[in-house]
């Protein structure tokens, strides 16, 4: 199965994304746009692995402690357009805290550097920055485990631990 650990996003905040999704589209980006129920913040991408009990373990021993994320401006990798967010030492230190307690329990993950973003377009053609970025925020009180798969062609992200 195909794991992510993630933040999912505030409704609030999904809106506020939402409504620059939708003003990006009037003026004219073209491409994937992640639907509502998708856009989360990634902290550590594991990939296939059918290591979930050992994952969900790992997790446990993670403490986390809540704190304020903030949209902050906007960017691209390529054809991927994100929303950034402001850093803070709330969202590094659990950054840090989840990719340590996998490295302890032997999970390979993505060990890029971190830069947190919100991937709101995949394949994205058009200008983007003539859209102001959205702004929001939320408090992050919980992070958790997902399984990413494929159903009639559509990406779906489904819970399956919570660490609070």
């Amino acid at each position: 199965m195909r794991l992510f650990i993630a933040v999912q996003l505030s409704e609030d905040m999904k809106d506020a994304i939402l409504r620059t999704m939708h003003e990006m589209k009037k003026a004219g980006v073209k491409g994937s746009f992640v639907p509502r129920e998708n856009l989360h913040l990634t902290l550590a991408f594991i990939g296939e692995t059918s290591e979930k009990d050992r994952i969900m373990e790992a997790m446990k021993t993670v403490r986390l402690k809540p704190f304020h994320l903030s949209l902050n401006g906007s960017g691209n990798f390529g054809d991927l357009i994100w929303i950034g967010l402001k850093g803070n030492q709330g969202l590094a230190s659990l950054v840090k805290d989840v990719r340590s307690a996998l490295d302890k329990a032997g999970i390979s993950h993505d060990g890029k550097e971190f830069m947190p973003h919100i991937t709101i377009v995949r394949r994205a053609s058009g200008d983007y920055k003539k859209v102001p970025s959205p702004r929001g925020d939320m408090m992050v009180k919980k992070c958790s485990l997902m399984k990413s798969e494929q159903k009639d062609g559509k990406r779906i992200y489904t819970e399956i631990f919570r660490l609070t």
